[in-house]
């Protein structure tokens, strides 16, 4: 489980960073940074982990705590589709964090990032492989991104029906793959990504 001890070994205002979207064949990629300026209460430490590791509900309760309970203050960014193309997913998840990053009410003095790339930012950081395991922090923007970006794909899954983005993300599921077949690209779809070419033959 998750825990507060990086915090506070980093000291001072310290940011969590994690993205969501990486591997979806469609969808931005979105990533938030979480600060607990005055620590994490219990009740709402209880309820965070990996995202990955929550079912869609423990995801959104813990996401209403984390909005309801001013305890956390939040920045969100994303990076479109049209910027994953030019840059390719990891410069574009890069920028994501730290568009999240700069929409925090206040610059932190240090994020702990996860993963093993870090962004560019005014402040000192550091990378954590796994850090959503690890980080209260980095759990919280695991959360926040993921369930962003979920309701997002939610919101696109109405205009562009067929896809099943509202159970899958984005993400290759059999259903999606053959949804790509018979209707072809989207405009939200990362035609750049070799596995969109090879469903439809462009490669």
């Amino acid at each position: 489980m998750p825990d507060f001890r990086l915090e506070m070994t980093a000291g001072g205002r310290v940011a969590g960073v994690d993205e969501a979207g990486r591997g979806p064949l469609a969808g931005p990629v979105v990533a938030a940074a979480v600060v607990f300026p005055h620590g994490v209460p219990v009740a709402l430490a209880g309820l965070l982990d990996d995202s990955k590791k929550l079912s869609a509900g423990q995801r959104e309760a813990a996401f209403a705590a984390l909005m309801a309970g001013g305890v956390a203050e939040i920045g969100v960014g994303a990076a479109s589709v049209g910027e994953i193309f030019r840059l390719n997913i990891l410069q574009a998840a890069l920028l994501a964090m730290r568009r999240a990053v700069g929409r925090l009410p206040g610059l932190p003095d240090f994020a702990l990032i996860d993963g093993n790339k870090a962004p560019l930012l005014v402040c000192p950081t550091r990378c954590v492989i796994g850090g959503d395991g690890v980080s209260l922090s980095i759990a919280a923007a695991s959360i926040v991104a993921k369930v962003i970006r979920d309701r997002g794909m939610a919101r696109l899954a109405a205009r562009y029906p067929g896809y099943g983005w509202v159970e899958n993300a984005g993400y290759g599921t059999t259903g999606h793959r053959a949804a790509l077949l018979r209707l072809g690209v989207s405009p939200h779809h990362r035609a750049g990504f070799g596995t969109v070419r090879r469903l439809l033959g462009a490669d």
